[in-house]
């Protein structure tokens, strides 16, 4: 094959030169002996024309391998086509884990699946989602498919290290935006209740901004503040004061009263409304989520459990789909008691 032989140390400038020119053959690597380097190219070059010790010569290449486009195309020559349609190209990476939704009727295919995905992400291990999220303490049950069978892991989130268990802890990585989103708008000094703060994603991501003054994170789980503890000590985030227990109960031994109150329990939160609202200060912040259809439900529920206080909306926007037609709502809202 037909390459462009050129000085070792001039060999960087003449590659983003050729690049820029689209005239390397991307298919190939590029070899280097002591003294030369050798670019495969895609055409015919003047060598005088690129560097005036360049030469054409003849020689092999390693061909790269190619990386597919997206897992499925791993599948094509496993899967048949029919079938291939009804995966999902979407899955969650929570740390070094992959997290997919099967359907039925690939059931026999799962663990095709599994491997294919596990070669595509070069993660450690892929798991599948076999329940939804149940109970208070907010747990969903998973299959091993491919790869290493454990569900500990490390996630990093805008450098906030996570450290946590799929299988025994409520997590989700498709919410790091709206926790950087509510994580920018926190002043200097703040006093914080993250309400059901599982291993303290939304508190953690509070904390590296380095505004608030304390963040009161609680959750029910004994497994999540477990983790949550660890991540503060990784994480250097003392300013969060871990508490385990029911809320209602937390609440009663917390001798403060709080700028911002973070509700996300958007199956539930609804029912500790009244809480929040006597929890909070004149003219605190409340970060409200409901499952809901519109905007309105949620607004109303807001708005009832605050009488007979003033509440002024601040924001109100769609985190992410639930499921056809339900969305996780969000809304920020200040309470005006006075």
């Amino acid at each position: 094959m037909k390459a462009l032989r050129v000085p070792k140390r001039d060999a960087d400038t003449i590659i983003r030169r050729l690049i820029k020119d689209s005239l390397i053959d991307s298919n190939y690597r590029i070899k280097r002996d002591q003294r030369s380097v050798f670019i495969p190219l895609k055409e015919p070059v003047d060598p005088k024309k690129i560097h005036e010790d360049a030469s054409i010569v003849e020689t092999e290449f390693q061909e790269k391998e190619k990386r597919p486009r997206d897992f499925k195309e791993i599948l094509k020559d496993k899967i048949e086509d029919r079938l291939l349609k009804d995966i999902r190209r979407s899955f969650d990476i929570i740390g070094d884990i992959i997290i997919l939704e099967i359907p039925e009727e690939l059931e026999e295919h799962k663990h095709t699946i599994g491997e294919a995905l596990l070669k595509f992400t070069k993660k450690r291990g892929v798991f599948r989602k076999k329940s939804k999220v149940k109970g208070v303490k907010r747990i969903r049950e998973f299959e091993h498919l491919a790869g290493e069978n454990s569900t500990e892991t490390i996630h990093v989130e805008y450098s906030t290290r996570i450290k946590l268990d799929i299988k025994k802890v409520y997590f989700n990585p498709r919410l790091a935006n709206e926790r950087e989103r509510i994580a920018k708008q926190v002043k200097k000094g703040e006093i914080i209740l993250d309400m059901f703060a599982g291993v303290g994603p939304f508190s953690l991501a509070i904390a590296r901004h380095k505004k608030a003054s304390k963040i009161y994170a609680v959750d029910i789980n004994p497994t999540a503040i477990k983790y949550l503890k660890e991540n503060i000590r990784l994480n250097k985030a003392h300013e969060i004061i871990p508490c385990h227990g029911d809320i209602r109960k937390v609440a009663q031994k917390i001798p403060e009263k709080f700028d911002r109150i973070i509700m996300n329990l958007p199956a539930s939160a609804k029912e500790f409304l009244d809480l929040a609202i006597k929890l909070i200060k004149d003219d605190g912040i409340i970060h409200y989520y409901e499952f809901a259809r519109d905007f309105k439900t949620p607004t109303e529920h807001l708005l009832e459990a605050s009488k007979p206080f003033k509440v002024k909306i601040l924001n109100k926007r769609i985190v992410k789909s639930k499921s056809p037609g339900i969305w996780q709502i969000a809304i920020d809202a200040k309470i005006q008691k006075t």
